[in-house]
C-alpha cells in the first residue's frame, strides 16, 4: 500500500528537554492547508515529531523556577483507624461454643466475635468495639455458668444426695 513512499530515518533522539510537565503536554497543533498535494502530505507525515524529538526546537521549561522554589514538597497519606487493637475474642468464643456452651451463650458469643471481625474489615471502629464488649460479656457469662455447673457436678459426684 505504501509503494513509492520514501521514509527518511529520524536523527537519534537525545534525552527529553524540560521537566515532566512540559514533556507530557502534546505539541501545539498547526493549522493545515485546506488543499493538500501528495508531496505536502508526505512532508507532513515525515515532519511529525514525538515529544522528545530533536526536530522540534527546544522550548525553555517554565517549571524550572517552580522546581527551585519548591524545597519541601508535601505528601498526603490517608490514615485509617487502627482496628488491630480491637480484640474479637474469637478463640475464647470457639472454646465456649464447643466445650462450655451453657444455654447457647457460647454460640451467641461466637456470633458477636464474627461480627467484630466483619466490622474491623469495614473499618467501623465504634461498632467493632461495642460488639467486642458484648462478645466478652457473653464469653464471661458462658464460662462462669459452665464452670459453676461443672463444680456442682463434681460436688454431687463426691457427696451423693443419699448420704443426707
Amino acid at each position: 500500500p505504501f509503494e513509492g513512499v520514501a521514509w527518511t530515518p529520524r536523527p537519534p533522539q537525545g534525552p527529553p528537554q524540560g521537566c515532566f510537565a512540559c514533556i507530557a503536554k502534546p505539541p501545539a497543533l498547526r493549522q493545515a492547508s485546506p488543499v493538500l498535494s501528495p508531496s505536502s502530505a508526505v512532508y507532513l507525515m515525515e515532519n511529525k515529531s514525538c515529544k522528545g524529538d530533536s526536530l522540534r526546537p527546544a522550548v525553555p521549561c517554565k517549571h524550572s523556577v517552580e522546581k527551585k522554589t519548591m524545597t519541601n514538597p508535601t505528601t498526603v497519606i490517608e490514615i485509617y483507624p487502627d482496628t488491630t487493637e480491637v480484640n474479637d475474642y474469637y478463640l475464647w468464643s470457639i472454646f465456649n461454643f464447643v466445650y462450655l456452651n451453657f444455654c447457647c451463650l457460647g454460640f451467641i458469643a461466637l456470633a458477636y466475635s464474627l461480627k467484630v471481625r466483619d466490622k474491623k474489615l469495614l473499618n467501623d471502629l465504634n461498632g467493632a468495639v461495642e460488639d467486642a464488649k458484648t462478645a466478652r460479656l457473653f464469653n464471661i457469662t458462658s464460662s462462669a455458668l459452665a464452670t459453676f455447673c461443672i463444680i456442682l457436678i463434681f460436688i454431687f459426684l463426691r457427696y451423693p444426695l443419699t448420704d443426707y
